[in-house]
């Protein structure tokens, strides 16, 4: 009888605390339902339609995604996509760690050099692509200014096959580079000082510090660097859109931009959509295939 009336008691108070409990997740559940799951939803039945932005639109099930398929352009998109990712990821992560063991250390003015490398990140992306443009530029731009002064004709930077792509490959790299050097020496910084002190007792140089101790105990956050970076620059669009507009003959045309090209130019919903869906794909097959490979080269993580 006694526990028949504490369950009784405590019955309410359950129940206030499980409303309580969904009260506070309330704005997220929400959020994510308004917010993602629900246009996510929407593109997806969008990308199996006929849909285009007047006009009526119509069920034509996998059809879109068949016309991917052989759809020449999307590959080479596709290829584009691919080269300013693996062009840009081992250049941000290099860079951004050699900054960083740079930095890491105490002495005048670090404050100074790490405010200067991490700015860019605060800049308004569409500024930053901008003022890049105009650097670039063939006949007034600083860069080919500064190369004239040493007798030097400098090339047409964004309307050359071959060097529109690495340009704005550059420019991502100096844009984003201080967010990962901010990670990089919070990592390095967390190191405890005993395993250097040891490392010295064996007599390891720097060098030898440096592959023995720093990168095997950073590598959790060289493993979260590199998963955002790829992220990022899979859904590369704003310097893109700024600098070259997909050109010169479609050699800077990346994903996006395309996604964006067939949706707002050519007002083919359902197939930029489709498009949409197959990025989210690639993205998500990257990221656990990242996933599953941590458990190689992440210190600690192969017993989980």
């Amino acid at each position: 009888m006694k526990e028949m009336g504490k369950k009784r008691r405590r019955g309410p108070l359950v129940r206030e605390a499980q409303i309580a409990g969904w009260l506070f997740v309330s704005p997220m559940v929400l959020g994510f339902t308004l917010l993602l799951l629900f246009p996510m939803t929407q593109a997806f039945y969008m990308s199996l339609m006929d849909w285009p932005l007047l006009g009526e639109h119509h069920f034509i099930g996998l059809h879109n995604y068949r016309n991917i398929a052989t759809d020449h352009l999307f590959w080479k998109v596709f290829g584009n996509t691919l080269y300013f990712t693996v062009g840009l990821v081992p250049f941000n992560i290099v860079l951004a760690l050699l900054l960083a063991l740079l930095l890491s250390k105490s002495f005048k003015g670090i404050g100074l050099f790490r405010t200067a490398i991490f700015v860019p990140v605060m800049t308004s992306l569409i500024v930053w692509s901008i003022v890049w443009k105009y650097m670039f530029a063939t006949d007034s731009g600083l860069i080919n200014q500064v190369l004239l002064l040493l007798d030097i004709r400098g090339p047409a930077w964004l309307y050359d096959e071959k060097l529109a792509m690495p340009s704005v490959i550059v420019t991502s790299v100096l844009k984003n580079v201080g967010l990962n050097m901010v990670l990089f020496i919070a990592a390095i910084q967390q190191v405890p000082r005993s395993l250097y002190e040891a490392a010295m007792l064996d007599g390891a140089g720097k060098g030898k510090s440096f592959f023995n101790v720093t990168l095997p105990m950073i590598t959790p956050t060289v493993f979260l660097t590199v998963v955002m970076t790829i992220i990022g620059s899979l859904k590369v669009f704003g310097q893109i859109y700024v600098m070259t507009q997909g050109g010169p003959s479609s050699s800077t045309k990346v994903l996006v931009y395309y996604i964006w090209e067939k949706a707002f130019k050519l007002f083919q919903m359902g197939y930029a959509s489709a498009l949409a869906f197959v990025l989210f794909f690639v993205v998500l097959v990257l990221t656990l295939l990242q996933w599953q490979l941590r458990k190689r080269w992440v210190f600690n993580e192969s017993d989980t």
